[in-house]
């Protein structure tokens, strides 16, 4: 990624360069470096205000009685995962993170979450003599899940619209809550798929 993005912005500077426009790359550059930061700002702002109350959810036990509640989807979505195992509680606070718009709240959950269902894999590895190599059925469901990611309040989105000057910045929920509700439908139905498929 790295070297994709130097390439264009070098190709950018010498294709400016040849064509008299250098002045215009400048000022280009420039504007967008303000651009960049304003727009961190706003979101780091919004991103800490929804951090800072899954945070307080998950110290006063919120989090913990909306896992107890969200236990039948769980069941069902992981039916192999070990009752009372830790990385229940992980997974539910990635997809309520997720489920309110804000990836990169959820993130650290996430991978707490996947290091214990990887943890878990290498165990059942052990006992059965399997390759701990493979991912396990868990560890793909919970990573199509986490992509597909069902979202009530695209936060993140709703930030960068406000952020650009739109009109109705919240306009976003409705459609964004169909195509998440889609694609997690779609990412479920082939997760079962592809567990009778190895089973």
């Amino acid at each position: 990624m790295n070297y994709l993005w130097g390439g264009m912005l070098i190709v950018g500077i010498i294709y400016g360069a040849l064509t008299g426009n250098l002045k215009d790359v400048t000022d280009a550059a420039i504007s967008s470096s303000k651009e960049a930061v304003s727009l961190a700002v706003a979101i780091a702002g919004v991103t800490a205000m929804w951090t800072g109350l899954m945070k307080i959810a998950e110290e006063t036990g919120l989090i913990e009685q909306m896992t107890k509640k969200m236990r039948p989807i769980l069941k069902f979505l992981f039916p192999n995962l070990p009752s009372n195992h830790p990385a229940y509680g992980q997974i539910s606070l990635n997809m309520i993170a997720n489920f309110l718009g804000l990836g990169w709240a959820a993130t650290p959950a996430g991978l707490r979450a996947m290091e214990a269902l990887s943890d878990l894999n290498r165990e059942k590895c052990r006992q059965t003599g399997g390759s701990p190599g493979v991912a396990s059925n868990e560890m793909c469901t919970f990573l199509i899940v986490n992509i597909s990611s069902l979202q009530l309040i695209p936060v993140n989105i709703i930030a960068y619209r406000s952020q650009y000057g739109s009109v109705n910045p919240t306009a976003i929920v409705g459609p964004a809550i169909f195509a998440t509700t889609i694609s997690t439908l779609v990412g479920i139905i082939f997760c079962k798929v592809m567990d009778r498929k190895r089973s």
